[in-house]
């Protein structure tokens, strides 16, 4: 029971990601890219920050804190890609993050991936050729953002699980919080025009963003991920492209044509092959265990 509360825990939260690809998209057009992030930020800082100033961790707020500049890229890189292609596309091609996970383990550390997951990566790129139009050329300049982005979520990911063992996870998350708000807020002199006040539909994605999709939802993770495998949070995670897809159709107005289906069917099981395949592994009976269980019958 407690496995499966947290499952639907993390599921929420996954839930909640899907839906504001939806959200984001619309308030950025309103609002602009750069002040939208970096009052996100703000609030996401803001909120975790009263949740652990009783007990920082000045090691772990310095861990997160080298991290955040990535993790600042690779949502800023997701919400151009946004901005310039549909909520749907952006969703499915942010799911390839998992698959950037083994690209910079073994970049950045030498990590070995198994070959069906280098099989995997290469069938996520005919899918993403599919979803994106067939040819290079029908590719989108932001599904080319949103691919950029997934890969700094990927190299995100190997990081933390390169340097964050033994830290503090809300700290951690406020150190990763906090430095992507000083990224955002030090790019935001670049946005075009002057800086408006929020119009109350802004706001409200504001205070969701801000709150939920980043405050809650890093705990959120960071918490189930230190109680449950990390093949079955990573397969959790992976939902959040098929809810991108079913936000954008029912909230956006979003279509896929039959290749592009097929193109979004290939990433996504691609992803969920590379993640199931070690713990397909690791269940298979190892010779050892067959030859003996054959001479006991």
């Amino acid at each position: 029971m407690k496995r499966l509360a947290l499952s639907l825990l993390l599921l929420s939260v996954v839930v909640l990601w899907g839906w504001t690809f939806v959200l984001v998209k619309d308030a950025i057009r309103a609002y602009g890219l750069l002040p939208f992030n970096a009052i996100r930020y703000v609030i996401a800082t803001a909120a975790m920050g009263l949740f652990t100033a009783w007990r920082i961790d000045w090691r772990s707020l310095k861990v997160g804190a080298l991290i955040g500049p990535v993790l600042a890229a690779a949502y800023l890189l997701q919400t151009l890609g946004l901005d310039r292609t549909s909520a749907t596309s952006t969703g499915i091609i942010t799911g390839l993050f998992i698959v950037f996970v083994p690209l910079s383990s073994r970049a950045l550390f030498g990590l070995r991936t198994a070959g069906v997951v280098w099989v995997a990566i290469g069938v996520s790129v005919v899918g993403l050729a599919l979803l994106s139009g067939g040819a290079p050329q029908g590719m989108a300049f932001g599904d080319v953002l949103t691919l950029a982005g997934a890969a700094c979520f990927g190299l995100h990911i190997a990081l933390l699980g390169r340097y964050a063992k033994g830290r503090d996870a809300s700290v951690l998350a406020l150190g990763q919080i906090g430095a992507a708000m000083a990224v955002f807020l030090a790019a935001c002199p670049l946005a075009a025009g002057p800086l408006a006040w929020p119009t109350p539909r802004v706001w409200f994605a504001l205070l969701v963003t801000g709150i939920g999709a980043t405050a809650v939802a890093f705990y959120v993770q960071t918490f189930v991920q230190q109680r449950l495998p990390a093949v079955q949070t990573a397969m959790i995670i992976l939902l959040e492209p098929l809810f991108a897809a079913l936000f954008g159709y029912l909230l956006a107005g979003d279509r896929l044509n039959g290749l592009q289906v097929l193109g979004a069917a290939l990433i996504t099981g691609s992803v969920f092959v590379a993640e199931l395949y070690p713990l397909l592994r690791r269940a298979r009976p190892s010779p050892l265990v067959q030859s003996s269980s054959s001479s006991q019958s």
